[in-house]
């Protein structure tokens, strides 16, 4: 289910009853398009996360920390003149929109009192966050002039006024009052219900029409009186929670284990599936929607990195192409240096005007061989014409061993990077990898913040434990491969890779003790888990001491030599 009014309702209720009276100690903006406030009330210090993110917007209680840009953006400094120190009065849901209104009494710079609005209106990628002040914009999170919405600009110094609201359905206390509103146009009546009504979603429509057992797509024409009767049931049922404050927040999981959607009532619609109940909306939407947003906006954050790796990739595997379709131009050329020989030992045969001669093959008694003359050069000219392709070919040939290999080894390099995209946890990956790239010559070099408060904290490995208690390390990209391998890891430490595929380094600290086999077979389940071969079967991986593997000079990150190793083969799954 969409954030929609019915969550919203819940999310105002655990609000009203948490931080009503509350301060406000610390406001924050980590990203272009979410607030965090730091709260102090009732014995307890509370963060309320606002986001306009249009993958997600929302508003709950975080347990999250984000760190700050070093410059708070405009919008963030506006909030901190009018309401740090500020204290919430009160938290409304007006006309059960998909709006939430936080009034916040705070002293003004005339030293008076004066309640101020900090209001968010969760309308997908129409979402906004702004601060109100008697009923004018002071600031938004997001502007919205004239030339993008004649109708309703949003702007410091506008008057704000709401979008055009339907009918709430708190209002709605009557079998007659809900038909007249839902029948007023010729809709399917899951659509009536959702277009003509505020704050409900598609799905919550939909499962008004499961519970009064009426099928979503019959017209309002159309409608019985029994299903008129079925579906008001159905509809008060559901409202008179909402009246009741009754939530139950809860995930909705596929038999696959994905989570399939959010409701914070109980959804006959989704009765095959596997709820997970929450004892507060805040919690659950954390759950649902903190890995989501993570995945979103570190994809938003690397879209210039995966097009940079992308075009190197497909510059690399078009060279692979030309070179393969060279070798097997030139596959044939020792018959060019043959056919140059025999002609020179057979000069005194050639008569003027031939076109074809065919030759006694001494390097093939069985074999003759046929040569092409050509009729306007002499028996010389062309053996010498024939040698030169050779030569020519000889050194394209030459050339192109060291080629083939160069461009190899950078595919198997992107082909790194390109896994270690799909690793990144946090800003200092994908930091790390810019440098890396930026150190090969893909990408240009970003200037160095010298403030080092600015400085990002180091990327970490990912660690694991394994059943036996050692601790396994997994490189998310080849900086971190290189540190894991030649300066974590002791000469006894055990190394895995998968065999011949591009993956991270795995390194399991075994302290002077020697692990045993599941320790070895969980190790290995991770290095093909994070390889390019994770949806493969029987992986080969390769372990050995760490003292067996070198890294040679001049070598591309991540990639190193070694020699005594055992193999393994397993079948990945997610750790």
């Amino acid at each position: 289910m969409p954030f929609d009014g019915i969550a919203i309702a819940n999310v105002v209720s655990e609000l009203s009853k948490t931080i009503v009276g509350a301060r406000i100690d610390k406001i924050a903006q980590p990203e272009k398009d979410e607030i965090l406030i730091n709260l102090r009330g009732g014995g307890a210090n509370h963060k309320l996360l606002l986001t306009v993110n249009a993958n997600a917007p929302r508003l709950n209680f975080t347990a999250q920390s984000k760190a700050s840009p070093l410059k708070a953006p405009m919008f963030c400094m506006v909030l901190r003149k009018h309401l740090t120190s500020g204290r919430i009065t009160n938290i409304i849901q007006p006309e059960f929109e998909r709006i939430v209104e936080i009034h916040i009494e705070a002293m003004d710079e005339m030293g008076d009192m004066s309640t101020k609005v900090l209001l968010i209106e969760i309308m997908g990628k129409h979402s906004n966050i702004m601060l109100l002040d008697k009923g004018k914009i002071l600031d938004s999170i997001k502007h919205v002039p004239p030339s993008v919405s004649s109708v309703r600009p949003i702007l410091p110094g506008v008057a704000y006024f709401r979008p055009t609201s339907k009918k709430n359905p708190l209002t709605v206390t009557t079998q007659g009052a809900f038909i007249e509103h839902i029948t007023i146009d010729n809709f399917k009546i899951h659509e009536a219900i959702y277009k003509h009504l505020n704050g409900i979603s598609p799905i919550l429509a939909s499962e008004i029409c499961t519970r009064a057992r009426v099928p979503h797509d019959t017209f309002a024409k159309d409608l019985t009186e029994h299903d008129k009767s079925q579906l008001y049931g159905a509809f008060s049922d559901i409202f008179s929670q909402v009246m009741d404050c009754n939530f139950t927040p809860t995930i909705y999981w596929n038999e696959e284990g994905m989570a399939v959607d959010i409701s914070v009532i109980p959804m006959e619609f989704y009765a095959k599936h596997t709820a997970e109940a929450y004892d507060s909306i805040s919690v659950m939407l954390e759950a649902f929607y903190t890995k989501r947003d993570e995945v979103y906006r570190i994809s938003q954050k690397t879209v210039d990195m995966r097009k940079l790796i992308s075009t190197h990739l497909e510059r690399a595997r078009k060279k692979s192409f030309v070179y393969d379709r060279t070798l097997t131009e030139i596959k044939d050329r020792d018959n060019l240096r043959i056919k140059g020989e025999l002609l020179t030992a057979y000069l005194h045969m050639i008569k003027k005007g031939t076109t074809v001669f065919v030759a006694d093959n001494f390097y093939d008694e069985n074999n003759p061989m046929e040569i092409a003359i050509d009729p306007t050069l002499t028996p010389a000219e062309n053996a010498q014409r024939y040698f030169k392709k050779y030569n020519k070919q000889k050194r394209t040939y030459t050339a192109l061993q060291e080629q083939i290999i160069n461009n190899q080894e950078e595919l198997s390099y992107l082909d790194s990077v390109a896994i270690a995209m799909e690793t990144i946890t946090d800003e200092a990956d994908i930091a790390e990898i810019r440098v890396e790239l930026a150190s090969q010559g893909f990408a240009k070099r970003r200037p160095q913040n010298k403030n080092k408060k600015a400085q990002q904290a180091a990327a970490k490995p990912l660690k694991y434990t394994s059943s036996d208690g050692f601790d396994i390390y997994v490189g998310k990209n080849n900086t971190q491969n290189d540190n894991l391998t030649l300066r974590t890891a002791s000469a006894n430490d055990i190394w895995m890779h998968t065999k011949d595929i591009p993956g991270s380094h795995v390194i399991i600290l075994t302290g002077g003790k020697t692990p045993s086999d599941a320790t070895i077979l969980e190790a290995a389940n991770l290095a093909a888990y994070h390889s390019k071969a994770r949806n493969s079967a029987n992986v080969p991986v390769d372990y050995v001491a760490k003292r067996h593997v070198k890294k040679p000079n001049g070598a591309k990150p991540g990639f190193v030599i070694y020699d005594s190793h055992k193999t393994i083969y397993v079948t990945p799954v997610e750790p």
